[in-house]
């Protein structure tokens, strides 16, 4: 009588035989799986024959993917330095602030844009850039350990107040500026949109800092030394 032999068994032995199916070749034709994709036996061969289909499939899939984005990393960075061009072409350190807001929602096709600073020289405490802004929101900025991208919160509701039409804002983008040489944010930029998905918690924020990083340096002249 034949011993029963369990499936982990036959497991083990073609583990550590490798080679069985080259000295035993004749068999690979009468070995029959179920095929997912037409849901019927077919043979080892034909099986392998799919799931290399599959794994190339996938494959095709993923380099798309990387190439999809790759060539959205490269019209962001041709964006960035067009903005970056476009600050440059301005000295007027007055101007410098609306300057940042309209070439950003030009640039970027952003729906409303604004900012404030604190920490201003005394020449520019009457402009709408400076106004006074409460405590708590420079706690928040204080706090941020990178640019918040989401949907509108109440703890943020303060700031969205800024935009021209903050009602219709959904989603929102707020980023930290420094001073000069400052340990401690001197002022937030806000970007806004009506649409509750183009600002999004799952963005990554990276590009978000580079653009704090700019505006920070154009604006720096604007503030009292720390």
């Amino acid at each position: 009588m034949t011993q029963a032999i369990d499936s982990q068994t036959v497991v083990q032995y073609l583990l550590e035989h490798p080679d069985f199916f080259e000295h035993h070749a004749d068999i690979l034709p009468e070995l029959k799986l179920t095929s997912p994709v037409i849901g019927k036996a077919i043979s080892l061969h034909e099986r392998q024959i799919e799931v290399l289909r599959s794994r190339n499939k996938t494959q095709e899939l993923q380099l798309s993917s990387l190439m999809h984005n790759a060539r959205e990393n490269r019209q962001l960075m041709d964006k960035f330095l067009d903005w970056t061009c476009r600050l440059m072409q301005h000295r007027h350190e007055t101007d410098m602030p609306r300057v940042v807001i309209d070439t950003l929602k030009a640039t970027f096709n952003v729906p409303d844009a604004s900012m404030r600073l604190w920490n201003t020289l005394p020449e520019h405490a009457q402009n709408w850039f400076a106004q006074p802004v409460d405590e708590t929101i420079r706690q928040y900025a204080g706090n941020m350990a990178s640019p918040f991208c989401g949907r509108v919160t109440p703890q943020n509701r303060n700031i969205i107040e800024w935009l021209s039409n903050p009602a219709v804002i959904r989603s929102a983008a707020i980023i930290a500026l420094s001073g000069k040489e400052a340990s401690m944010p001197s002022g937030l930029l806000v970007l806004g949109s009506p649409d509750a998905t183009r600002f999004q918690n799952a963005m990554a924020t990276d590009f978000l800092s580079l653009i704090g990083k700019l505006a920070s340096a154009a604006l720096a002249d604007l503030l009292a030394t720390d």
